[in-house]
């Protein structure tokens, strides 16, 4: 990854207010999949003035700019991560809610093979897997 997320952000013209720009660095330093709500908690934290209004607006423009990715797990709840990470594919535990995030050669090569089958050439996909602990 290159540019922060600020970088990004003003390179594309963006007027990055004081609040935006606390709301970019809490995205930047998330290693998790947060929600509106969870961003709003986390730059609250760093700046009480931020309104919950602000951090769904922030993100929205974010997301409308392609500097994060709108994730939707099927529990209701959009999260969000830098549009930049580095290609990772998620498996979603469905009783904690929790999302690991993975990489796999074998799946990336089967996939490449399967859009070259099918007569394409694969630019890019997102893999979501849903599972359940396996108790022992």
């Amino acid at each position: 990854m290159g540019q922060t997320i600020l970088e990004r952000c003003e390179a594309k013209g963006l007027r990055m207010t004081g609040q935006r720009k606390v709301i970019a660095a809490v995205i930047e330093d998330s290693d998790d999949h947060p929600d509106v709500e969870e961003l709003y908690t986390r730059a609250s934290a760093r700046d009480a003035d931020i309104s919950i209004a602000t951090v769904y607006r922030t993100v929205k423009l974010f997301e409308e700019a392609g500097i994060l990715d709108k994730l939707e797990f099927g529990d209701g709840r959009a999260r969000y991560e830098d549009a930049e990470r580095d290609h990772h594919d998620h498996l979603i535990d469905m009783h904690s809610g929790e999302v690991i995030e993975f990489v796999d050669p074998e799946i990336e090569a089967l996939q490449e093979k399967i859009a070259e089958k099918l007569g394409y050439k694969l630019i890019g996909h997102r893999l979501e897997l849903y599972g359940v602990p396996i108790r022992k």
